[in-house]
């Protein structure tokens, strides 16, 4: 049996995943707590239907970030490969519907926006494939 402890996940992977999880807690509590903000944005808050999309998107982003959370924590490649992928579909769909569909108080133009999204997610399939280096390695190692 192999011990993961043998098996580091690099630290700028790491560091990768912590400020994703501190969006995702941003963009949580915005969604749950300022409405304000999101009505700034100019995502309707009010009336019963927007407040069940509203809390639903929390909820969901939410649990991404606990998850990814404690998937940090534990340190273990296996479960990490599974938040990168899951961050990879996630930002991949925001780069279509972020430049298509922009906030009212987007901070950068629709191109720019596509262009940052593309880099994080070019970021996430570097850090999906070192992840899963290590994972490689810990299955040779097991084999041995």
């Amino acid at each position: 049996m192999t011990n993961n402890t043998n098996f580091k996940i690099p630290m700028w992977v790491n560091i990768v995943q912590v400020l994703l999880i501190l969006i995702m807690a941003q963009q949580v509590y915005m969604f749950y707590f300022d409405h304000a903000v999101v009505a700034i944005s100019g995502i309707t808050v009010e009336g019963t239907a927007n407040k069940n999309l509203l809390y639903e998107f929390a909820g969901r982003t939410a649990t991404m970030a606990v998850v990814s959370l404690i998937v940090l924590l534990t340190q273990n490649p296996r479960y990490l490969l599974v938040v990168l992928l899951m961050n990879i579909f996630r930002e991949g769909q925001e780069t279509i519907i972020d430049p298509l569909y922009p906030l009212a108080n987007a901070p950068i133009s629709p191109t720019a926006d596509l262009i940052a999204h593309l880099v994080i997610i070019a970021i996430e399939v570097l850090a999906f494939i070192a992840v899963y280096r290590v994972v490689r390695s810990m299955d040779k190692a097991a084999v041995e």
